[in-house]
């Protein structure tokens, strides 16, 4: 009996530990389909481990390959913005240009407006100066005319309006290979001016908008890290005609570091101001300078929303692409807004408030964070929902993934009609039975960093707001 059980239990040892486990398949879904590939989770291990290979985002950056020597070069264009009515800022623009045209190896793009200004008052005309005509991108704006589909496509008709909404050619081609064919655009945007000013260019280009190097020339510049006097090597360096290695004044200095980056608030240099440096001959000069790493020039990806307005027969009335926030609020009603949210048609809440912000990551420092928001890094890809008054005490800011789809709309009980904003512009009415359905733009804003983009929000939140300053406590 002993020998017959001491042979029964090796086979029965065996077979569990030997037992081949199933394997776990890892995919991750889109508002389409499912997929396998491009993962940073996997599967390790005989007990199916899961791991990440590497974070979900990370410091994008670009350089300029030259592979093959080509007989004729195009030049690069840059299309320059400068802020309105400012004719301190319209000197520092004209005297650039008269440097960028100089070479003869940029070609410099201009609104007609400033293009007749520098060519009366500051004698600025060269043939590498064009003029910029806007073009209206189609599928954006807000005159649309009923469609079969809350989905935008190629060959329906719009309307031409003030609102700067084009025609589809009704040819049935993709609405992305559409917006993406363009071939006269510039290759960097430069504004000179404030944030508005890059809500501007945002607003310019809806569709795939090309590297925005900001320069200071505003009251706050948050988004602005470049001082005017680095307007031209910048530029330069962007467009890959400079090597960023070149120069003696260089964002990785450590005396550099000490002055701009990394002092307090209230010993950083006014936005949009250079300290000069003294030369061998005791002359003071504007300090060259050098950013990036090497020869990669930081990039932050500032997510855009793709907003739409759409009606109760499901068809869309107006679509913008936000980089700030779309804001639904009860307007000119004396009633509280009343509004139901759904999260990927799963209800959300039923707000009760002055109104709801919706916002990208570049737009938590802005309405969002006056209004309770968290700040946000803007390398998170991430949707906030923040109230404005709410009228309970438990409605707090969320934030939510940027796949999910986020749909508010107008039932038809509430006592008046709503009221809806992009980016603080186009505000239009919310009628009863009218949603606004938001989620991520296939289309972000590129803004070069001086530095990183770490490095440049931190300056700017430490610079500009005070970031969690006061004074240090003595030690015991």
């Amino acid at each position: 009996m002993v020998a017959a059980a001491r042979d029964q239990v090796p086979s029965f040892t065996f077979a569990k530990e030997y037992r081949k486990r199933p394997k776990m398949n890892l995919s991750w879904c889109d508002r389409d389909n499912c997929h396998e590939d491009a993962m940073r989770e996997r599967v390790v291990g005989l007990h199916n481990e899961i791991m990440f290979d590497h974070p979900a985002t990370g410091q994008v950056a670009y350089f300029w390959s030259h592979e093959e020597e080509e007989k004729v070069k195009p030049i690069p264009s840059v299309l320059l913005l400068v802020k309105k009515n400012d004719e301190g800022l319209m000197k520092v623009a004209a005297d650039a240009v008269k440097a960028l045209t100089s070479l003869g190896d940029i070609k410099v793009m201009l609104t007609p407006e400033v293009a007749a200004k520098f060519s009366h008052y500051y004698s600025v005309d060269n043939h590498h100066i064009l003029l910029f005509d806007p073009k209206p991108v189609p599928g954006f704006g807000g005159n649309h005319l009923p469609t079969d589909s809350i989905q935008y496509s190629s060959d329906s008709s719009l309307e031409g309006g003030g609102d700067g909404v084009g025609g589809g050619d009704g040819d049935g081609k993709d609405e992305n290979e559409d917006i993406c064919n363009g071939s006269d655009g510039p290759d960097l945007i430069c504004t000179l001016g404030g944030d508005g000013l890059l809500m501007h260019a945002s607003n310019l280009f809806s569709g795939p908008c090309p590297p925005i190097l900001c320069i200071a020339g505003g009251s706050l510049g948050f988004l602005t890290p470049f001082p005017r006097c680095e307007m031209v090597d910048a530029i330069r360096i962007s467009l890959g005609l400079q090597n960023a290695s070149e120069g003696s004044f260089s964002a990785s200095d450590a005396n550099y570091e000490n002055d701009f980056f990394h002092q307090s608030s209230s010993m950083l240099p006014h936005c949009g101001e250079c300290s000069p440096q003294n030369t061998k001959d005791g002359k003071r000069n504007r300090p060259t300078f050098k950013f990036g790493a090497n020869n990669k020039i930081c990039l932050s990806m500032r997510m855009r929303l793709d907003c739409r307005v759409i009606n109760r027969e499901g068809v869309m009335k107006a679509r913008f692409n936000v980089l700030n926030e779309v804001t639904i609020d009860r307007g000119s009603s004396p009633y509280l807004a009343a509004l139901e949210c759904f999260c990927d048609n799963v209800h959300l809440t039923t707000v009760q408030a002055d109104g709801v912000i919706f916002s990208t990551p570049t737009g938590s420092t802005a309405y969002s964070m006056a209004a309770g928001g968290s700040v946000v890094h803007p390398a998170v890809p991430a949707i906030l929902v923040t109230p404005i008054c709410p009228h309970v005490l438990s409605f707090r800011s969320m934030v939510f993934p940027d796949h999910v789809v986020l749909r508010c709309y107008v039932p038809d009980d509430a006592r008046a009609d709503a009221s809806v904003a992009f980016d603080g512009k186009h505000r239009r009415e919310l009628h009863r039975g009218d949603s606004v359905q938001v989620q991520m733009s296939s289309y972000p804003v590129p803004t070069i960093n001086r530095a990183d983009h770490s490095s440049d929000w931190l300056t700017s939140l430490k610079r500009n707001f005070n970031f969690n300053t006061r004074a240090r406590q003595s030690p015991l």
